[in-house]
């Protein structure tokens, strides 16, 4: 077994090459003193603003406001809409008319069928022509900020999806029905639930999972092979005679816990890769404490990315390893694999990315989130607990998606008296870990803010890196409806290598499109492979001339991998010895 590294955390701000090298320091500790009232006020008016600055929401609002006033045309076109809208909403609620405004294809709020009697569809109808108003009203404003603009609409939606008639039980003829069947208790057992749900909520206490790490899910038979202070690497038993001569390693994100690729045994993809014939190392991160608040992006690539990759090689002989990373791991993932093709480590036979990106400039709805104003703001309520909350990332992904996340469950929980429908992955995400305070103020800064690792202005070892000297073949996933790392935005990485680079576009969203199963229905994508020489084909173009596939895209990536894993050898020798997987650090509350 590999020697266990143990991780000084003190002396984590001295490591040489340090990606926190080349920003700003945020607030470092000799400086604390001075910054310490603006820090605790901040801190303490995040309590208050579910950490959304109030100065970023102030500096969008004033930017859409003072434009909008100089915008007489803006001004003539907002109300001579309206007064349509009023005046087709009236035609069109005395009699029988062609819907006004069709929703969209994501929004289920008004597809029951009560909705389209009389008065509901009026009533609807008169919420989405609302709706439609203030999205003309927050967009298209001349000289207006992107971001800001943006932003605007983002909480002009929100609002409006507050008073929403499908919220309230006098406006929804679902819950009204439901009341009639069930003589109320509908409403009483739903206040029940809402009141348990917000004592769980204030006390800080959760509900046992359905699905437990090691029972129900994360059940791939494997040995905990390494482990420091930082991760666990899990390497799984083999199930076949023989193995291909190359392993493959698989970096997840620290934002999730790395069993979303070992979930049930029928759409678990570690257990999918070991049956064909792939010695599969996993990396399992530590769910970090306050007293990890100086870990940075740096360890996470030292004692994380390299240090597995190491542990492989000496535990495998394999002179080549196959590596693939998911979302922000697939992020770390480029960037070790760059430094190591700077530095001339020809270890990686291949890289594989799900769902993540390399370039920044166009990441989607959490861009919303991250401007300088609201990085400031959350680095002060990172800097008071040392890391941010599992409550306050999963408190911007479902603002994301607000109706599916917020109204609608609210609606089947208090309004109708439905269960929960829990699967595995669902559970999953719900079992959310926390990011270290410097490690994720660089990832923000250096990343989304000032897109360093595009631009080959990233620092390791003090020396920036660049994703062209990586020679390795690439294999890229991207999902179709994901608002985390857009598709497109993944698609960068062709134009941004100088390799062949193999793109597939798989149906779902961030996690239900990687976790797509042979066999799962409705499941399709798209894939074509980019050589070096090909000359660059716009994502909008490469979609539409791309074939469409029906099924899951994991066996074309298994059948491309395979490519690059060299021959059949006997499997590595088992580590009796050693602890089992799942190992400890994904048990960590």
């Amino acid at each position: 077994m590999a020697p266990d590294t143990r991780l000084d955390t003190a002396a984590a701000p001295k490591l040489e090459g340090s990606s926190w090298q080349g920003v700003r320091p945020r607030y470092p500790e000799a400086e604390v003193g001075h910054a310490w009232a603006d820090l605790a006020l901040s801190a303490w008016l995040g309590r208050l603003t579910g950490n959304i600055s109030p100065a970023a929401l102030g500096a969008a609002w004033f930017d859409w406001a003072c434009h909008l006033m100089l915008s007489p045309d803006k001004q003539a076109e907002l109300l001579t809409q309206g007064l349509s809208n009023v005046q087709r909403w009236l035609v069109y609620a005395s009699g029988s008319n062609p819907d006004l405004v069709r929703p969209l294809a994501q929004d289920k709020r008004f597809s029951e069928p009560p909705w389209q009697q009389w008065p509901w569809h009026q009533l609807s109808q008169g919420f989405l022509l609302n709706q439609q108003w203030w999205h003309r009203a927050t967009a298209g404003v001349r000289g207006m900020s992107p971001h800001h603009a943006d932003v605007v609409t983002f909480v002009a939606r929100q609002l409006l999806d507050c008073v929403a008639p499908s919220n309230f039980v006098s406006t929804n003829p679902v819950v009204l029905h439901a009341c009639f069947e069930s003589g109320g208790m509908n409403l009483l057992n739903g206040f029940l639930r809402a009141a348990r749900d917000t004592r769980e909520a204030l006390s800080g206490q959760r509900r046992p999972p359905t699905y437990r790490p090691g029972r129900e899910v994360a059940v791939t038979p494997g040995k905990v092979v390494m482990s420091n202070g930082l991760i666990e690497l899990l390497r799984y038993d083999p199930v076949t005679p023989t193995v291909h001569a190359v392993p493959l390693l698989i970096v997840p994100a620290w934002i999730m816990k790395y069993y979303i690729l070992d979930l049930s045994p029928h759409n678990s993809l570690v257990r999918y890769l070991v049956e064909h014939g792939h010695t599969v190392y996993m990396v399992s991160w530590k769910n970090p404490q306050a007293g990890d608040r100086e870990l940075s992006m740096e360890d996470y690539r030292r004692l994380g990315v390299m240090a597995a990759i190491d542990a492989v090689s000496e535990q495998t002989g394999a002179e080549h390893i196959n590596a693939a990373g998911y979302c922000l791991g697939g992020t770390l993932l480029a960037i070790a694999a760059a430094a190591m093709a700077r530095d001339h480590d020809r270890r990686l036979s291949s890289m594989t990315l799900l769902a993540a990106q390399v370039d920044f400039t166009e990441p989607g709805e959490l861009s919303l989130f991250i401007d300088d104003s609201q990085v400031a703001f959350l680095e002060a309520s990172m800097w008071q607990q040392g890391y941010l909350d599992t409550r306050q990332m999963a408190g911007a992904f479902q603002l994301l998606r607000s109706n599916d996340l917020i109204w609608s469950r609210r609606l089947r929980h208090y309004l109708l008296d439905l269960p929960d429908r829990e699967n595995d992955l669902m559970s999953w995400n719900a079992d959310a870990t926390r990011m270290p305070y410097r490690m994720h103020s660089e990832y923000l800064h250096k990343l989304f803010l000032r897109n360093s690792l595009a631009s080959a202005r990233y620092l390791v070892g003090g020396r920036p890196v660049a994703l062209t000297d990586i020679s390795a073949p690439i294999f890229a996933v991207g999902t179709l409806t994901d608002h985390v790392a857009p598709w497109r935005s993944v698609y960068k990485i062709i134009p941004l290598s100088d390799t062949e680079v193999t793109f597939a576009l798989t149906s779902g969203g961030h996690n239900a499109g990687v976790v797509s199963p042979p066999g799962t229905e409705h499941r399709s994508y798209q894939m074509s492979v980019h050589a070096h020489a090909d000359p660059y084909i716009d994502p909008g173009r490469w979609q539409a001339d791309t074939e469409q596939v029906e099924g899951s895209w994991w066996p074309a990536w298994e059948a491309w991998l395979a490519r690059h894993a060299g021959g059949q050898v006997d499997p590595p020798p088992p580590m009796p010895d050693a602890p089992p997987a799942p190992g400890r650090y994904v048990l960590q509350p």
